[in-house]
């Protein structure tokens, strides 16, 4: 009995190990082709990795969004896709956990679609307030800006894009966790028994799916007005 569930248990790991390595590689897919959206300001970009690191902190924990969130800012460190060395990649480090891992933690404790919302919600605010302090005391590091004129644009500039970036960011995860939880079911990666059930279902889901998409669709008319395209 032991033997058998030993061995269970590694093929649970092995699988386990595979999709969340599957999905840090998409991450860092989608972090590439966020570079090609034009940027804030000049070097604020909008960087959606968060959605994949999200669905699969969902799936299997904060721990293991957080190790995800590691190895995608590190593997991004090197690759031509950042040009702001270590600090760029603290900074990508910082942003993507205060946005994911508490968001992961409570739908954890509370697996449901109002956990999912309520966790979501709390990482845009703590992206927000996290991202400020932070920009604050090294964007004048790496931009070689005063840190008086980035102090400016704390509040016109910093406050309105992380608000874009977290609400995209957090519609996105509720509008794709199902579809890419069933995907995962049927490459057999995750078992058909598991409790990680789409955040919503039965009547409500139409509702809040239009809700989602009406908020989706506002955050990314925001965001287009930033970038200054409309």
């Amino acid at each position: 009995m032991d033997a058998g569930r030993a061995v269970t248990q590694k093929k649970i790991d092995t699988k386990k190990l595979a999709t969340l390595a599957m999905m840090s590689a998409l991450a860092f897919v989608v972090m590439a082709l966020s570079k090609l959206l034009p940027s804030v300001h000049g070097f604020l970009d909008f960087d959606f990795k968060d959605v994949v690191i999200c669905i699969a902190g969902f799936i299997y924990g904060p721990l293991s969004a957080f190790g995800m969130i590691v190895v995608v800012a590190f593997i991004e460190m090197f690759s031509p896709f950042s040009d702001t060395g270590i600090i760029g990649c603290i900074m990508n480090i910082v942003a993507t956990a205060a946005f994911c891992c508490p968001a992961c933690w409570i739908y954890k404790k509370d697996h449901t679609m109002k956990g999912a919302v309520i966790g979501l919600l709390t990482g845009v605010v703590l992206l927000i307030a996290v991202m400020l302090a932070w920009n604050y005391f090294l964007t004048p590091i790496y931009q070689g800006q005063p840190r008086e004129a980035i102090a400016d644009m704390l509040l016109p500039i910093f406050l309105p894009f992380n608000a874009v970036k977290g609400g995209l960011n957090m519609t996105a995860t509720l509008l794709l966790y199902k579809p890419v939880v069933g995907a995962l079911r049927k490459a057999k990666l995750m078992p058909e028994s598991t409790g990680h059930a789409a955040p919503v279902e039965g009547k409500k889901h139409l509702g809040m799916t239009i809700v989602i998409l009406f908020v989706f669709i506002t955050c990314v008319l925001f965001a287009l007005s930033l970038q200054g395209i409309i």
